[in-house]
């Protein structure tokens, strides 16, 4: 047992695992003994282990990656999220009259979990599972926010950032720039970034297991920044709950 309450080797494997993501995905057994101060013996049998049941897998050049079978794990735990959140977007639709969605970070993009559309006939859907580029989108930029900048480097390294607009961000250090005011304000606007005449607020879901940030989004015409300034405190005490109810589910 490890602290009298968990079991050392899974808490082993957890580290790994965790090791594996935030070194971008992949590692020499060298960099996770670094990262896990386990021995390199004790490594390579775990690693073993997870390479056989799909947890990891075994590049090429002799490094370890994270396996394809924690795609089905990630994408079950995002739906069970996205289920147990809806009644949080239900109340932002219907308090403010515009769609309200919530997306996590997930392999480099941004992945929407759930969502409540606004009434309105002319309204923003997005489908649940939709993957999108971190830079040019609210709910994006928020949860990159969450992330150090060197992190944030690797993840534009490897993805890119193509433009959706011409108002995208297509710089990194405009993208490191708006990451300093996102943090500092505790919010992120996309402003017709990810589709033209389209705007969102998006805020953090404080202390989630991942990165995670909730949005409302609507037509420019309606979600102006005067919406956003009435809607941002809404955002937050919404957030707010979903982060008590989450932790006192963990």
């Amino acid at each position: 047992m490890a602290n009298g309450s968990t079991v050392q080797s899974v808490d082993r494997v957890i580290d790994l695992l965790e090791g594996l993501t935030d070194l971008g995905g992949s590692a020499a057994l060298s960099e996770l003994a670094e990262a896990s101060e386990l021995p390199l013996p004790t490594i390579h049998r775990l690693m073993r282990t997870l390479v056989v049941r799909g947890y990891a897998r075994q590049l090429p050049s002799r490094r370890y990656a994270l396996g394809p079978r924690l795609i089905r794990l990630g994408e079950s735990a995002g739906r069970q999220l996205g289920a147990g959140t809806r009644p949080h977007l239900e109340r932002l639709a219907r308090e403010l009259g515009e769609s309200a969605n919530m997306a996590m970070i997930d392999r480099d993009m941004a992945v929407y979990v759930a969502q409540a559309s606004s009434t309105h006939s002319m309204r923003m859907f997005t489908e649940v599972g939709r993957r999108v580029y971190c830079h040019c989108t609210g709910v994006g930029k928020v949860v990159l926010a969450q992330l150090p900048d060197e992190t944030v480097r690797e993840i534009v390294g490897r993805v890119g950032m193509p433009p959706a607009t011409d108002r995208s961000i297509t710089t990194l250090d405009a993208l490191l720039e708006e990451m300093a005011r996102v943090r500092e304000q505790g919010y992120a606007v996309d402003d017709g970034e990810q589709e033209v005449g389209v705007r969102c607020f998006a805020v953090p879901v404080p202390d989630a297991p991942t990165p995670t940030a909730l949005s409302v989004s609507g037509p420019a015409a309606r979600v102006t920044f005067e919406f956003g300034e009435a809607a941002l405190p809404l955002l937050h005490e919404v957030a707010a709950d979903i982060s008590a109810e989450l932790l006192s589910v963990g």
